[in-house]
């Protein structure tokens, strides 16, 4: 690999973002802040758990017995489905908008012992299943613009209850990740014919080195301008819109390639690595998309060892996201724990 030790840029043609990566730092002592992440013994069932079978949540709610998949709408959203637009703006420069939405809890298993990782693949792909549902819902609803698929893994990541769980949020505009991604695609489908992700996809299984693993309709590699050190990005190889789009083969492939990841993560880590993970796919306008090419993106904040943290500050917050860790080396590493 060119630039293996030498500090460089790198392009993010998704975002039209520049990554700077510095593989020569990895020589420097840390005695920065670690954090405690050892596995968790965690019982199957946990009375005082508010997400658990059976349990009442906030406001006296009492989950069901669910056996599978859990979906409700969030007891404390960020977003409301009612309320009057109205905005208020000052010298065009102080601009604020209502903004309305719908936010759901999706509990993957009534195991409360379990992670991602954890479930077989009849449960992954019962997720997968309800995800779709949930998305075809949502993306249904005059309002809604955009559906956000995404889970939070971890204490450090901000998750405030381990019960295995993600959400979904359903918003009246595209956010502003989604919208540079759309904005990036559409530019490269109107000169080229062809969807991004699937060119880049294209060329990373040819290279090799940054795919993590692979089954016959998903991939999972270390993007080339990946800003955390052991992000990854997930796509199928048929280029789709959104979920609703995935055939029954490319379902079970999705559920293969996720189980797959988080058990290497797991692996390689020896703890409960924790990550932020999310789902891209076109706006729920009504409108074509040809352009879009759903993906998934996994963005853990662990650097050297399953406790050395690594969040953006600094230089990177002020200037511009830099890595010492090169994508290459990370996806070797991961490769090694499969």
């Amino acid at each position: 690999m060119r630039f293996a030790d030498t500090p460089h840029r790198r392009f993010n043609p998704l975002t039209g973002e520049w990554v700077l990566v510095s593989p020569h730092r990895l020589q420097r002592p840390w005695q920065g802040q670690r954090e405690d992440v050892a596995r968790e013994s965690r019982p199957a069932h946990d009375p005082g758990c508010y997400l658990c079978p059976g349990n009442t949540r906030a406001g006296g709610v009492r989950n069901p017995d669910y056996a599978g998949t859990f979906v409700f709408d969030n007891d404390f959203p960020a977003l409301l489905p009612e309320g009057a637009a109205e905005q208020s703006e000052e010298s065009g420069l102080l601009i604020a908008r209502t903004e309305r939405g719908i936010c759901r809890v999706v509990c993957f298993s009534p195991r409360h012992d379990l992670s991602l990782a954890g479930l077989d693949l009849s449960a992954i792909r019962g997720l997968v299943d309800t995800w779709t549902d949930e998305f075809r819902a949502l993306a249904a609803r005059d309002f809604v613009r955009y559906v956000q698929i995404f889970e939070n893994k971890g204490e450090m990541m901000g998750c405030s209850n381990p019960h295995p769980h993600g959400q979904i949020w359903a918003t009246e505009t595209v956010p502003d990740e989604p919208a540079r991604e759309d904005a990036c695609q559409r530019e490269h489908f109107a000169r080229r014919g062809r969807t991004l992700i699937g060119e880049v996809l294209e060329l990373e299984c040819a290279h090799g080195e940054r795919v993590v693993c692979a089954n016959h309709s998903w991939v999972a590699w270390v993007p080339f301008w990946a800003k955390w050190p052991f992000e990854t990005l997930l796509a199928p190889r048929r280029a789709v819109a959104d979920m609703t789009l995935l055939d029954g083969p490319e379902r079970d492939g999705l559920a293969d390639i996720l189980s797959r990841l988080t058990r290497c993560y797991d692996a390689l880590f020896a703890c409960l690595f924790p990550y932020t993970m999310g789902f891209h796919q076109a706006p729920t306008d009504g409108k074509a998309h040809p352009h879009w090419h759903l993906h998934a993106h996994f963005y853990p904040p662990l650097l050297r060892s399953a406790t050395v943290r690594k969040f953006m500050v600094g230089f990177e917050m002020l200037a511009t996201p830099q890595r010492d860790l090169t994508p290459e080396a990370a996806a070797g590493m991961l490769r090694a724990r499969l």
